[in-house]
């Protein structure tokens, strides 16, 4: 289970928002108990693809997160990205780009009225949906 307040939720779908037209992203890090994945900190990131149908993260941009959050002492979590007329699922180039089963990988989309979030777990080239639980 991914666990994860209102307000870092928030950030995370004001840099879709204002990614759009193009797909935003980013890492997710925070401390791992149990299932119990708890986000501490979000790291939104340029989509250096600028693209609305995927994405790709600087080389150097993820590895100033990671310092950051080896520093801090957390691990990572996994990444998000999001969708900005596609739901909340993982498209054929996600599951073949997620070669961590033991990573989050949260979709948001934005398709809608309201951004829809969902979390996964890929393993084998297969999603399997995550919990997700928001606390204020």
């Amino acid at each position: 289970m991914l666990i994860i307040t209102a307000e870092q939720l928030g950030k995370l779908t004001g840099a879709a928002r204002e990614a759009l037209p193009n797909e935003a992203c980013g890492l997710l890090a925070g401390e791992i108990c149990g299932e119990e994945k708890i986000v501490r900190e979000v790291y939104p990131l340029k989509n250096t693809d600028e693209s609305p149908e995927h994405f790709s993260m600087a080389p150097e941009d993820q590895f100033a997160v990671i310092a950051d959050v080896r520093k801090k002492g957390l691990a990572l979590l996994g990444n998000f990205h999001s969708h900005p007329a596609t739901p909340a699922r993982p498209s054929a180039e996600d599951l073949r780009l997620a070669f961590d089963p033991s990573l989050t990988y949260m979709i948001i989309s934005l398709a809608g009225n309201e951004p829809v979030v969902k979390t996964f777990t890929v393993k084998n080239g297969a999603a399997a949906e995550e919990a997700i639980r928001v606390e204020k």
